[in-house]
């Protein structure tokens, strides 16, 4: 998130030993600055979320999304009622945000993002088996299965970790997400975002099919996000 380097400025909490016990100042801080960024999000983007064939729920969901933007998380993530933004995990590169003790705070202590290390996979703990250990039987996902920024006019192909997500856990619901505009709020290699009105589009959950092939798969899950472009 591009957004990361305007509010730096702020007087963040010193980061504490993790197997330290956690003071009260440090949790109200964290609950403060999230407020801050949320407020924030919500007025660079002025986002409108519309649900069609779909309602805010606690339930366990992967919600994967086009990408176009630093700012596309922390839109969708804002976007979520607090009762279930509470419960969804933003999942992030841990090279970016784990670079400095600033961004490793943000991450862990107010998005309670889940980090993971493009690069170094090991062969027995994949970034599928290690977001499925980490949202047990509770948590959600906020997923880009195009792995990057697109250009923001066609959505890329998808990777396959949607599918074996799907495949490792059927009774996740799989909520199609799209994210209208803020390429132009934070375009690719801007520093400072110009405030826009956006519209984040969330879908009908959908499943992966009994016998459903992966590349079937992954093209009708682009598919449910490209049809929510022109939603209105």
């Amino acid at each position: 998130m591009g957004i990361v380097d305007q509010i730096k400025s702020m007087s963040a909490p010193q980061v504490r030993d993790p197997a330290a016990k956690p003071r009260p100042q440090a949790d109200l801080a964290a609950r403060l600055t999230r407020m801050f960024l949320v407020g924030l999000a919500r007025f660079l983007s002025g986002a409108s979320a519309r649900w069609i064939d779909c309602q805010p729920d606690t339930c366990q969901r992967i919600y994967f999304a086009n990408h176009t933007s630093h700012l596309d998380a922390l839109v969708l993530w804002s976007a979520l009622p607090p009762h279930v933004r509470d419960l969804t995990r933003p999942v992030a590169a841990k090279d970016y945000w784990d670079s400095t003790r600033f961004h490793r705070y943000l991450a862990e202590k107010v998005f309670n993002a889940l980090l993971i290390d493009r690069k170094q996979i090991k062969v027995h703990q994949s970034p599928v088996d290690l977001m499925l250990q980490a949202i047990g039987d509770t948590q959600s996902l906020i997923v880009f299965p195009e792995g990057h920024r697109n250009s923001g006019t066609e959505l890329d192909e998808f990777k396959s970790g949607l599918y074996y997500l799907a495949k490792k856990r059927p009774d996740l619901e799989l909520v199609p997400v799209y994210l209208e505009n803020l390429n132009r709020i934070l375009p690719r290699g801007e520093v400072l975002p110009v405030p826009l009105l956006s519209c984040i589009r969330f879908g009908a959950p959908m499943w992966l099919e009994s016998g459903e092939s992966k590349q079937h798969f992954l093209e009708r899950a682009r598919a449910a996000v490209i049809r929510l472009r022109g939603n209105d």
